[in-house]
């Protein structure tokens, strides 16, 4: 078993070996919690939902760490706006981020660090940087001073030969094209000050940045090196190069081993924007009738690194997919052929294939394309009755595998209601009765209550919901 990870570090696919045989220590930048989550956050915690999985499916034991944002500009600033504390805004957000990623099937993490949890632990490493020289105190703000660190740019590959000495910026995000010393500590402003939003220190009251939060959590919860580290690419620079540049610095350590990052999600070709009105949150998707797992599959099933083109379309194509997987799980229940010795065969190849794609680079499509060919054999054997109801559990087994990956294959069990039951019962009276028109007026009756009836050959039936 050889795992390829393309590593932004580098610019290539190389070989994963974990620092400890057996173990993976995971970072994940998470949600800044001052609203609910778009569809562009969820692909990127998709992603790592896939990366967290499979490699838990390749057995390794992973710890999963993603932070949560609770006080940055963002926080404070909208916090303000509404006239409540930063603690119920954000602990409101978080709620719901949680129940967006559970109605996704996003496994949570191992650990979810919040940023006031951590704070001591950001001013301790804010000393430790300036008493090392790379950091430096100025009006009242602690700045990092990214000319002291030789590293800076090898994530980001900008061009540190146009850093602009002594040139400092305040708000968390900014260009590329502009890097500058960036606060570590920030000086806390009279509103911050009346709401309580501050920390007594040697440099006055202050309040962290964004970039020393990530660091700090990250190393405390995982060592002073670990793993794997992901975003989007957004995160890319400056969050990430600030990391780096803070961490290694701090510690004389490398910081993390293998970057891995997301690209973006666009809407119907063009970038989300609430101007444009495709800015979507899942609730919008949900209230539009798109399922949670076809939206589940749709961020899921194109390759991380690739942009992904989020259209309607898609979420009914994906609805169609996922009601192929339930149907032929189901088929597979009813198989009654004959033995086959070439089933396992066929169920090796194809689950080699699946398991040899995401060993590279998580290649999602070649693996998805993998189920579908088993799918495709496998059908045309129950068609000729040449698959055994042994051969039907080896399938049904290798898909359930596939499926701790996935989380859209095996159907979920939807209680009928009293009245469909006895439509269909009824119906299944007047057919014995040999009655076609009535039992055609109860098949209508049973579909307008959103069910499908399905005549088996043994004389038996099937209800599907529609």
């Amino acid at each position: 078993m050889t795992i390829r990870f393309f590593n932004t570090l580098s610019r290539k696919k190389e070989e994963f070996k974990p620092l400890k045989n057996g173990k993976v220590g995971l970072y994940t930048c998470g949600p800044t919690v001052y609203g609910f989550v778009h569809i562009g956050n969820l692909r990127t915690f998709m992603f790592e939902d896939l990366l967290r999985r499979f490699l838990e499916y390749k057995g390794f034991e992973v710890k999963h760490v993603m932070n949560l944002t609770d006080i940055d500009d963002k926080t404070i600033r909208d916090s303000g706006k509404e006239g409540i504390s930063l603690k119920d805004f954000t602990e409101r957000y978080t709620a719901e981020f949680y129940k967006d990623i559970d109605t996704l099937k996003i496994e949570r993490a191992t650990v979810y660090p919040k940023a006031t949890e951590y704070v001591d632990d950001m001013i301790e490493m804010t000393r430790t940087l300036v008493k090392k020289g790379f950091a430096y105190v100025k009006s009242g703000s602690v700045y990092y001073d990214i000319s002291k660190f030789k590293g800076y740019g090898k994530l980001s590959h900008i061009k540190v030969e146009e850093l602009k000495a002594g040139a400092r910026v305040d708000v968390d995000e900014y260009d590329k094209d502009s890097p500058q010393d960036f606060a570590l500590m920030k000086k806390s402003t009279l509103d911050e000050l009346k709401r309580g939003i501050f920390y007594e220190t040697e440099w006055g009251n202050v309040r962290p940045g964004w970039h020393i939060e990530c660091s700090v959590m990250s190393i405390k919860n995982l060592g002073e090196t670990f793993d794997i580290h992901t975003g989007g690419v957004d995160n890319i620079f400056p969050h990430h190069e600030n990391e780096i540049a803070q961490s290694e610095a701090a510690t004389g350590k490398k910081f993390v081993n293998y970057w891995l990052h997301s690209e973006h999600l666009i809407v119907d070709g063009k970038k989300m924007s609430k101007s444009l009105g495709n800015f979507y949150t899942l609730r919008d998707l949900l209230v539009k009738g798109f399922k949670p797992d076809a939206i589940r599959f749709v961020l899921l099933a194109t390759h991380y690194r690739q942009q992904l083109n989020f259209t309607f379309e898609k979420a009914k194509d994906a609805e169609r997919i996922i009601q192929r997987f339930h149907d032929f799980m189901i088929k597979l229940e009813e198989a009654d052929g004959e033995e086959n010795a070439n089933v396992l065969a066929i169920i090796e190849k194809h689950k080699n294939k699946f398991d040899e794609s995401l060993e590279d680079d998580l290649n999602i499509s070649e693996a998805l394309a993998a189920v579908f060919e088993l799918m495709n054999e496998i059908n045309k054997l129950m068609a000729v009755r040449k698959l055994s109801k042994k051969n039907a559990e080896d399938v049904k087994k290798t898909m359930l595998e596939f499926d701790r990956i996935l989380d859209v294959i095996k159907p979920e069990k939807e209680k009928v209601p009293i009245e469909v039951q006895e439509l269909a019962r009824l119906r299944q009276k007047t057919r014995e009765m040999k009655k076609w028109d009535e039992a055609d007026d109860l098949r209508r009756k049973i579909l307008e209550h959103g069910w499908l009836i399905e005549d088996k050959s043994d004389g038996s039936f099937r209800l599907k919901k529609v």
